[in-house]
């Protein structure tokens, strides 16, 4: 019998309909996939299960739920990675997807509104900024003209020291004050603590006292899980008063550059065509005035960039080397390991040099294994997803922010050998280097957001630490062991110990070397 054309017609239709409600009614059976994680409370999520130090209390719930979780902060589902391939997926193979930032309080009210190259969110400004860190900032050929500058207040340091010997001494403090001159000298082109004043102008004083509390402060408030951050609706009560601290200290901060900066513009009315950059302030405002920019400089750029190479620069080297002294006491063989390589290596008639530590492995060895202890930033700065993407089957939407633990993957004992001990050996020989392409370690991160100063912070970290083991023996105050020292740290942008570590020192090298 012959089918009427008008069936044909009508089949096609009911076998397109068909199809497509298959698809849809298909699609919505398909079982979501949700990442494992803990189940979270109503409003504030799983803010509950977070102690005082937020990596360890990330690092408990990943030995339960994995190296690839979904915790819920307040109002935002954040993707915890604890695991190399993890770290690898979201920081290389992915990189351009999680390289934004999410919007902070720390960011608007301590950064100039995200001005700054660690918190300005991806696209045209932020990679400006990264090119001018490149190029111009923490260039190999300007890192090399600054090594007299890094030489000479490593000096101050050791002949402040020898005069100290026998005395307990404050060890971060004076780590902080001869970093801070460093980075002063090559970023502001002059010491910033000659005396007690740091800076002065238009009738206000900072003094050396108040840049260490504004420092302290503003790494700690750039590291706190800040409630109003999660929970947008509940962000103008500010319950835990951190945006308060925020304001004050971003306050101060703006005095402070802005003395910098019209110092540093007054200096160029004056010499008018004769003028010459001599430091990293001269150069970002010639950039300032540069036309040709894709993204023009303003005067909160200047000071943004230069907040973030003085506050960097002083924070981080101090806070990796007190922790190595500190470990150094705790271990005393790895002391005498290391005298023996520099009396072999330097001799006792000189200073190391920054030349030398590529002949100093095991002192490199002792400088990774810091790091792998005791991350500086042991959860790296959040990320946000820019598109949807997947991992393991699982879906990550577009806008989902993503945390690395890098202290996890530090003491991984699939990765580690007695990850919890002290043993600098594990680097003597081996390839696994902190410049971003070796993900066992990531004290400065990966990939196009890692820190753009890594390579200025080892050469202090290295040359630092080498010269304060050459130069002295280090023992603890009278009456204490080494089993009383406290290790315990505390949590924000970077992570030093709880209470500052007092040594006594004697020094131990001829005493001409000491007068350089």
């Amino acid at each position: 019998m012959e089918v009427p054309p008008w069936w044909a017609s009508v089949f096609a239709v009911v076998l397109a309909t068909v199809v497509f409600l298959r698809a849809v009614f298909g699609r919505w059976r398909r079982p979501c996939r949700t990442l494992p994680g803990p189940k979270p409370w109503p409003i504030i999520g799983n803010f509950n299960l977070l102690g005082a130090l937020p990596h360890r209390s990330l690092d408990a719930l990943s030995k339960r739920y994995g190296p690839l979780m979904r915790v819920q902060f307040g109002s935002f589902p954040v993707v915890v990675a604890s695991s190399v391939d993890m770290a690898k997926f979201f920081l290389k193979t992915h990189d351009s997807v999680f390289i934004d930032r999410p919007k902070m309080a720390a960011g608007r009210y301590t950064t100039y509104n995200y001005s700054n190259i660690a918190w300005s969110p991806y696209g045209a400004y932020w990679r400006q900024a990264r090119k001018i860190c490149a190029d111009e900032l923490f260039s190999a050929r300007r890192l090399e003209s600054s090594e007299c500058v890094r030489r000479e207040e490593a000096h101050a340091l050791l002949r402040y020291l020898r005069g100290a010997a026998g005395q307990v001494v404050p060890l971060k403090e004076r780590l902080s004050t001869m970093s801070l001159n460093m980075i002063a000298r090559m970023v502001l082109g002059r010491k910033a603590v000659d005396k007690e004043v740091v800076a002065s102008g238009g009738g206000s004083v900072t003094t050396w006292r108040e840049f260490r509390w504004m420092l302290d402060e503003l790494f700690l408030l750039n590291g706190v899980l800040n409630i109003g951050d999660w929970i947008p609706w509940l962000s103008w009560l500010d319950l835990q008063g951190y945006v308060r601290r925020m304001k004050r200290v971003g306050k101060m901060f703006n005095q402070f550059m802005e003395n910098v900066v019209e110092e540093h513009n007054e200096r160029r009315r004056r010499e008018g065509d004769a003028f010459v950059a001599k430091d990293m302030v001269d150069r970002l405002l010639q950039l300032a005035d540069d036309p040709n920019l894709e993204v023009k400089l303003t005067r909160d750029s200047v000071k943004a960039f230069t907040q973030d190479l003085v506050a960097g620069g002083t924070e981080s080297a101090a806070v990796i080397v007190e922790w190595a002294i500190s470990e150094l006491l705790k271990n005393p063989e790895v002391f005498t390991k290391a005298t023996e390589e520099l009396d072999g290596v330097i001799g006792r008639g000189r200073w190391v040099t920054e030349k030398d530590i590529a002949h100093l492995p095991y002192i490199d060895a002792i400088v990774k294994e810091t790091m792998r202890l005791h991350m500086v930033v042991p959860l790296l700065s959040p990320r946000l997803s820019r598109e949807d993407t997947s991992v393991g089957g699982y879906d990550i939407p577009a806008g989902t922010r993503v945390l690395v633990n890098a202290w996890t993957i530090s003491r991984d004992p699939s990765l580690w050998d007695s990850p919890e001990e002290f043993r600098p050996e594990r680097f003597v020989g081996s390839k696994i280097d902190v410049k971003g392409q070796d993900f066992e370690l990531l004290p400065f991160g990966s990939g196009r957001r890692m820190c753009p100063g890594y390579s200025l912070g080892l050469k202090v970290i290295q040359g630092t630490l080498a010269n304060l083991l050459h130069g002295f023996a280090w023992r603890l105050p009278d009456g204490m062991t080494k089993e009383e020292l406290s290790m315990e740290e505390v949590f924000g942008l970077s992570t030093p110990r709880k209470f500052p570590l007092l040594v006594v020192v004697e020094p131990k090298l001829p005493d001409h070397v000491y007068n350089v």
